[in-house]
């Protein structure tokens, strides 16, 4: 562990809703500068499937995503609550925009999402032996579902087509897993 070279000289909360807090910090940089820091609290932990079936294929999600507004191709992703075992978050998301189920699971990796400005962690997941079912979306998705062959979605991201961090690194770890 390294000690900080922040100081922090007060801390105040300024903003909260169900899924994130804000709280702006009067510090000192490393540098000796005087400013203000916000950090992003999220309240859930960011989680990613990557659904794999027998034959090399998988699943995207295509949505438009309101921040960025544009539309995004990704992998099955969502939220794991506060006490939540993240296992049990991805297989209750793949389900739910997919309509997947997998007997088989294997953790890919943890990862801090933007760790300039949030707190915000995540994990991702290798689901295979996959069977299908109905999905059903939350209220606020408006979701498309794309099978393709992992190998084209690996081509999707070197191409720009996939730039949701979550979707890529979990693609980029399947490749490496799967197809050495």
């Amino acid at each position: 562990m390294h000690p900080t070279p922040w100081t922090t000289r007060s801390s105040r909360h300024v903003y909260d809703n169900p899924w994130i807090s804000v709280t702006e910090h009067e510090v000192v940089n490393p540098g000796g500068g005087e400013g203000i820091y916000g950090v992003v609290h999220y309240k859930n932990q960011a989680i990613g499937i990557v659904p794999v079936d027998a034959d090399g294929n998988t699943w995207l999600v295509g949505q438009f995503r309101y921040p960025l507004a544009r539309y995004s191709w990704e992998l099955p992703e969502g939220g794991c609550g506060a006490g939540e075992d993240p296992l049990d978050a991805a297989k209750r998301e793949l389900a739910e925009e997919t309509g997947l189920t997998a007997g088989r699971w294997e953790r890919l990796c943890s990862f801090d999402v933007s760790n300039c400005c949030s707190d915000e962690t995540g994990h991702l997941f290798l689901a295979r032996e996959l069977t299908a079912g109905e999905s059903h979306p939350d209220e606020d998705e408006e979701l498309a579902l794309r099978k393709l062959p992992l190998t084209e979605a690996l081509d999707m991201v070197r191409a720009g087509e996939i730039t949701d961090l979550i979707s890529i690194t979990g693609l980029l770890q399947a490749e490496r897993l799967l197809l050495g």
